[in-house]
Parts: structure tokens; C-alpha cells; sequence
């Protein structure tokens, strides 16, 4: 899909979301006006009107991608949320659900019965079915295993048995398996008698009787070679492979490497037990991403946009009281200085930039730290090397820019001494945050807790207090 065609896809979905907005408000607007007015006739005209409001607004719904309905749904306050998820088609919920945040799912979870829970979940696939499963009240994934086959219901065990972050939970029991000891045609003659080929094809599994993976049949060597050649003459016997226990961050980033769409994964036997695919890997890409963001801001978790204030202040409590302890810090060492900053009024004018400018730097750090973690660049091997070049972008950066701002201070206050100072704190608290951009990360990580974690509040107050307490000392001491 080129640019402008994403542009233009872009564009219609707000087009939708606009519209559906737009009917959500007559809808309110009849509803009010329903309410206010007297007698039978005009309640006729009302109720007429509100159904041709619903009508069209569940004919849009249903001209949409599930994918679309489910950003519509993430864009809408709670009720109105709910208004059109009532409007959504029964054999439409699961894919929504599916397509949805965390946080938005559970809204709407809590608005289905036992009933409608049963009905979206049995239109699931088994590794679909896991990703839903923890989400939902405990007597309906009772009596939703119980409806399953034995062998649908031993794939959802075994995708439930692996942590959310493992191979695993992520993948895909639907894959066409081949032996290697037949021909081309065969194998065509066997695809033509199939329905349809499970999403994101584009490789046959070879294995043998017993099931373990021999090698990998690509769909384009399948068309362009002689249907007479064998399976095991063309297919490839390396292919790239991982096991149901390994780290699913990993995989994902040897799709990126490999350019993947599908991949074997195998237990330790070599028996093939599934598959990972393209769209997981993205979803998981995507999520870690998010997640990242959220972690290095102090966010505990995603949060609905339109959340009760309760919930958005559990989520957010925490950070912000570690926050305010650390601000407390850094005014309690600007309270050392308050003789040397009522001398010299100057230093108060002054500090915010110290510290401002050091917050930033070390924020540039600790992102590119914790980027290179996520991608396993850093290791015991590189860290004094990354020390050392992190410290030294931060002294030409320090001598650079505190130069500019030490001329500034010299122009504004006449003081060459001040101006020297201001260079030498700018120097400094920029060293320190290079220091702690490193440091902080690398010490969450060894603590097992996520480098992303946090990491920006505390490089923060570090850059403050720090800045602060450099540049007022700097200043106490040689220009008091």
C-alpha cells in the first residue's frame, strides 16, 4: 500500500469515526427531546427518528473492518462505547475483542452476558482462544473448554501453559503439513482439495511419521518448479525455527531480521507443534513499543483514554508520589543556597536552565540505552565502551553549549566569572546525566525489573538536584 493510499484510508476511517459521532449526538438529541415532549404522536415521531438513527449507524458498523470498529470503539467515551457495541453484529464480537486494547476489552467484556461471551468465543481458534481466556469470568471458560474437542481443547492448555512473553502463547496451531517423499503435484492436488490455506501461507511444514520438522516448502518454489520433482528436492532444510519456551521478543525480532511471514516452532524432540506468524509479531512489536513509552513516563499499564477517574489514579498514583519526593530533594537543595542566591539574584534567573538542559540530555541517553537493551546490543562485553563514549558526547556537548550560555550570562549580568561558572555547571551536570542515562537501566535490569521502568522520572530528579546543587556550589564558591 503506497503513502497516499495509506493517507487516504486514514482519512476515511476519521470520515467514519466523525459520522458515527455525529449519530451518536442526534440519537442523544431525540432521546432528550423524547423525554420532554408530551403525547403519543410525538413519541411515535421520536421513536421513528431514533431507530432510522440506529439503523444507519449499525449499517456503517457493519461496512467497516473489525479492526476499524475496534479504533471507533477505543475513540468513544464509555457509553456511548457501549451504544455501539450493542449495534455490532454477534458474529462480529470476538474479532472486535480481539482487535481492541486491554483496558478497552474489559469495558466491554463487562457489558456481555454468559451467553454472548460463549457465542464470540466459540467463533475463535484455539491460540485466540488462550489470548481471550484469562479475560473472561472463570464458569465461562469452564463451560467453553467443556464445548470444545478433545483436540482444540488440549491446543488452548497448552497455549495457557506458557507466560505471556514466551513462543508459546503467541502461536499458531493452524499450518499445512506435507511429507517429503512426494511430488509437486501432489502437493497441488492436495492444496486444490483444501477450502482455504490458513492465514499468512507461505511455506508448507515438511515433517515426517512421527511429525518432526524436516525442512519448509515455500509457496513460490512450489509454483515455479517441474510438478514431477520431489518435496525433499526443492524444499528448504534450514529453515529458521523456535521453541514453544523462548523469549516471544526474540522471535519478533528475527522476523524483522529475516523478513518472516511464518515460521516453524518445535518442541525439543524437533516435533512440529505450531507456528508463529507475521501479524503476532507485529501486535507484539507494537505492544512492546507502547509499553516502553508508558514504562519510561511511570505508567504502570495501557490505560482507556476514558477510564474512571479512580482507575486513571491508580495507574498513575505511584510515580507521581516518587516524583514529588525527588522535587522535595531538589528544592531542599536549592534551601543550602538560599543566603548565596539572595546575594546574587542572578543564580535564581539562572539554574533552571542547568538543570533543564541536563534533563534532557539524560533522557536522550537513557532512551538510546534502553533501546539498545531492547535489541540486545549491550552487553558486559560494551558497557565501559558505551560509558566512555556517552561521557564523551556529553563533554563537547557540555563545553559547547555551556560556552554559548556562559556568553549569554556574561552579556546579561557583566560577569565573566558568571558566565565561567555557568560553563562549568552546564559541563558537569551533563557528565552526570550521561552517567545515570547508563547507569539507571542497567541497574533496573540487573534487578529483573524492565530498564524502560520509571526511567525517565528518575533521570529527571537526578538532573535536578544534581544541576541544582553544582551550579549553586560552583557559584557559592567562587563568586560569594
Amino acid at each position: 500500500m503506497t503513502e497516499i493510499e495509506v493517507k487516504k484510508t486514514q482519512e476515511s476511517l476519521q470520515d467514519r469515526l466523525a459520522q458515527v459521532i455525529d449519530l451518536l449526538q442526534r440519537q442523544r438529541v431525540v432521546e432528550d427531546l423524547t423525554h420532554r415532549q408530551d403525547g403519543q404522536h410525538q413519541e411515535r415521531v421520536d421513536n421513528l427518528v431514533h431507530r432510522q438513527n440506529l439503523v444507519e449507524l449499525q449499517r456503517k458498523l457493519d461496512d467497516l473492518h473489525s479492526a476499524d470498529v475496534a479504533y471507533i470503539l477505543e475513540a468513544l467515551p464509555v457509553e456511548d462505547r457501549l451504544t455501539v457495541w450493542q449495534l455490532v453484529k454477534a458474529e462480529r464480537d470476538g474479532d472486535i475483542l480481539l482487535e481492541v486494547s486491554d483496558s478497552v476489552r474489559e469495558t466491554l467484556i463487562a457489558d456481555m452476558d454468559d451467553h454472548e461471551l460463549l457465542a464470540a468465543a466459540k467463533e475463535m481458534d484455539a491460540d485466540e482462544l488462550a489470548d481471550l481466556a484469562p479475560e473472561l469470568p472463570r464458569d465461562v471458560v469452564h463451560e467453553l473448554m467443556e464445548a470444545l474437542d478433545s483436540q482444540q481443547r488440549e491446543r488452548v492448555r497448552s497455549a495457557l501453559s506458557y507466560d505471556e512473553d514466551q513462543v508459546g502463547a503467541l502461536m499458531d496451531f493452524e499450518m499445512v503439513t506435507i511429507r517429503e517423499d512426494v511430488s509437486l503435484e501432489v502437493v497441488l492436488r492436495y492444496l486444490r482439495r483444501l477450502k482455504e490455506l490458513p492465514g499468512h501461507t507461505d511455506k508448507l511444514f515438511v515433517v515426517d511419521h512421527d511429525g518432526v520438522l524436516k525442512g519448509v516448502l515455500p509457496i513460490k518454489r512450489l509454483l515455479v518448479n517441474d510438478p514431477d520433482k520431489q518435496v525433499s528436492e526443492v524444499m528448504a532444510n534450514d529453515p529458521v525455527s523456535f521453541h514453544p519456551d523462548g523469549d516471544a521478543y526474540e522471535a519478533a525480532q528475527a522476523f524483522e531480521r529475516y523478513d518472516l511471514i511464518s515460521s516453524p516452532v518445535v518442541d525439543k524432540n524437533g516435533k512440529l507443534i505450531g507456528r508463529l506468524t507475521i501479524d503476532e509479531m507485529v501486535d507484539l512489536i507494537r505492544e512492546e513499543s507502547e509499553t516502553e513509552v508508558l514504562n519510561m513516563a511511570g505508567l504502570r499499564e495501557e490505560e482507556d483514554i476514558f477510564a474512571s477517574v479512580w482507575r486513571s489514579l491508580r495507574n498513575r498514583w505511584s510515580w507521581l508520589a516518587v516524583n514529588l519526593i525527588t522535587a522535595f530533594i531538589a528544592s531542599r537543595v536549592i534551601g543550602l543556597f538560599e543566603g548565596s542566591i539572595e546575594k546574587l539574584v542572578a543564580l535564581a534567573a539562572l539554574m533552571p536552565i542547568v538543570a533543564g538542559i541536563g534533563g534532557n540530555s539524560g533522557n536522550q541517553t537513557i532512551t538510546m540505552i534502553v533501546r539498545a537493551m531492547a535489541l540486545d546490543q549491550v552487553s558486559t562485553g560494551n558497557t565501559s565502551r558505551l560509558m566512555r563514549k556517552e561521557l564523551g558526547v556529553a563533554l563537547v556537548n557540555g563545553l559547547i553549549w555551556g560556552g554559548v550560555i556562559g556568553v549569554v550570562a556574561y552579556m546579561l549580568y557583566h560577569s565573566w566569572s558568571l558566565g565561567v561558572v555557568m560553563t562549568a555547571a552546564m559541563t558537569l551536570n551533563l557528565l552526570l546525566a550521561a552517567f545515570m542515562g547508563v547507569l539507571i537501566p542497567m541497574t533496573l535490569a540487573r534487578l529483573g525489573r524492565d530498564p524502560a521502568m520509571g526511567s525517565s522520572v528518575m533521570i529527571t530528579a537526578m538532573t535536578d538536584s544534581g544541576g541544582f546543587f553544582i551550579f549553586l556550589g560552583l557559584a557559592t564558591l567562587f563568586l560569594l
